[in-house]
């Protein structure tokens, strides 16, 4: 007898659909599964033949085949053991169900029966959306994470007696329901706030600014400056996130497994500081099978490398497609997919291998010769695509025992939200254009106009310090998001003049200040 289920995998970050197809014939016993699958598929088997028996069944002494459309496309992990099961009883004839082509079935199988949690549960609710079904018939813990697409109902199942039951008819499930609205609002809580950072006020501005225009950053100071703790603070003055942009952050996490059951949505913003021993693909995505990195983990939040330099170099030059495209593409002999990774990036280095080349208070041992090897680690295409690069000097006394806070996080996404607002309102008929730093040369020719005055620091900016042409790019969009905090439509010379300070650590000049050591 044939039966026919459908279920679910995902390719990348999205959803599609997989029919399950058991038959079985009167031949020698075996069990084979078709349609390219992984070895967790293959390895079903044993579970499903463990949970059938733990739940009452009979395992069939025949020949069992498993087939799973579309054959061309390959599947991988543990949620298709609910829809083998529940086929496998139904060809053996030893339930009967007429309505089970109505539901998607999706969940891992433990030996006793259990349905356990599997990874992607939200980018498939969000495709069963749009699907003609009843619902989905998910594990317990996967509930609130489906119930989040809001649009298709949840059942959710202990163990596959539960599934059984309620397929037949003989037992009823409430569908599972969350207020998306309510667990959005509540779970807005950072735990860091900018009030906890004494003194450095310059390196507040500059982040003001790369918040305001969605700029990448680089901070460099000898170490216990704070700027592993700035960077630390700096999505909690980001603007808050829309449901539709928790809704994509939330999906890459989960399709990654980082979802915990009590956290079914994604409400602030992602914050990711990977250690510098990362592979290429930790940090862009890869593997045999793909699987999201850091740089999609960070979409919509802040991707932060401390100690750059210690990247390997090859690791760090794999960021330039996502920094310029706002996604990653992984190609493999037999697909090829894209990862969202619209991120802003924030980086941290010690301003010499010693770390105090900058610190009037102890000396540096370094020679120039070092210095130069270490800041050589850092290509300059990547230094290029850094709008910002600010100095962090090392704290006082003063500073450090100062008992006043300073402007906390609320204030400063304040000023932030109000910038952007404005570069919402510029871009409105852009789809792809959220803030200043997306900008391209079109709307840099556009929004950037320079009046004389202007046009002539720039000039000598340029001529004298030696800056690239995308140096150039990126301090005329630094000197617009300037202009926005001020509310100002033209912009002005200390505008520009600000967003030439923040290129002073451009390689030239470091390594100049470095042979007059």
């Amino acid at each position: 007898m044939l039966a026919k289920l459908r279920s679910m995998a995902v390719l990348g970050i999205d959803a599609f659909e997989v029919g399950i197809e058991a038959d079985i014939s009167d031949m020698l016993p075996s069990f084979t599964i078709v349609g390219l699958p992984d070895g967790a598929i293959k390895e079903s088997r044993e579970r499903v033949l463990s949970a059938v028996k733990n739940c009452g069944f009979e395992f069939p002494t025949r020949k069992v085949t498993i087939n799973m459309a579309p054959a061309d496309v390959r599947k991988e992990g543990s949620a298709f053991d609910l829809p083998i099961a529940v086929g496998l009883l139904m060809a053996s004839r030893q339930i009967r169900l007429e309505n089970v082509e109505e539901y998607m079935l999706v969940g891992e199988l433990s030996l006793d029966g259990s349905v356990k949690k599997v990874k992607g549960m939200l980018s498939m609710a969000i495709f069963a959306k749009n699907l003609n079904v009843k619902g989905m018939i998910v594990p317990k813990e996967n509930a609130r994470e489906a119930a989040v697409a809001n649009g298709v109902k949840i059942y959710p199942v202990e163990n596959l007696s539960e599934a059984l039951d309620f397929l037949q008819g003989s037992a009823e499930i409430d569908p599972f329901t969350i207020d998306i609205n309510d667990i959005f609002n509540q779970a807005r809580n950072y735990g860091v706030d900018f009030r906890d950072v004494k003194g450095q006020e310059h390196i507040k501005r500059a982040l003001l600014v790369a918040a305001a225009g969605g700029h990448n950053i680089l901070m460099v100071g000898p170490p216990g400056s704070g700027k592993t703790m700035l960077a630390r603070r700096l999505p909690t003055i980001l603007p808050d996130l829309s449901i539709d942009e928790a809704l994509e952050t939330t999906k890459i996490h989960s399709v990654a497994g980082l979802l915990s059951r009590s956290t079914p949505l994604l409400a602030i913003r992602p914050y990711r500081s990977p250690h510098h021993t990362i592979s290429d693909a930790g940090l862009t995505g890869g593997g045999s099978y793909p699987r999201p990195g850091e740089v999609s983990l960070s979409h919509h939040g802040v991707l932060f490398l401390d100690e750059l330099p210690e990247f390997n170099k090859n690791v760090l030059e794999n960021l330039r497609q996502p920094l310029e495209d706002g996604k990653v593409t992984i190609s493999r002999a037999a697909m090829s997919l894209s990862y969202p990774a619209r991120f802003m990036l924030a980086v941290a280095l010690n301003p010499c291998p010693c770390g105090y080349f900058t610190d009037s208070h102890h000396k540096c041992t370094c020679s120039p010769v070092q210095i130069q090897r270490y800041m050589s680690k850092i290509s300059g295409p990547l230094l290029d695509r850094i709008d910002i690069h600010a100095e962090v000097p090392a704290l006082t006394y003063e500073e450090l025992s100062e008992k006043k806070y300073g402007q906390n996080s609320a204030d400063l996404r304040k000023q932030v939200d109000f910038a952007r607002s404005i570069q919402t309102e510029r871009f409105c008929r852009d789809k792809n254009i959220f803030c200043n730093a997306h900008m391209e040369s079109r709307h840099i020719r556009k929004y950037c106009n320079l009046d004389e005055s202007s046009l002539t620091m720039l000039k000598n900016a340029i001529e004298k310090l030696g800056f690239s042409a995308r140096a150039y790019d990126r301090i005329l969009k630094v000197s617009r998001t300037a202009a926005d905090l001020d509310n100002s439509e033209q912009i002005r010379s200390h505008h520009l003049a600000e967003a030439i300070q923040y290129r002073s650590l451009d390689r030239k000049l470091w390594m100049g200040e470095a042979v007059r050591m």
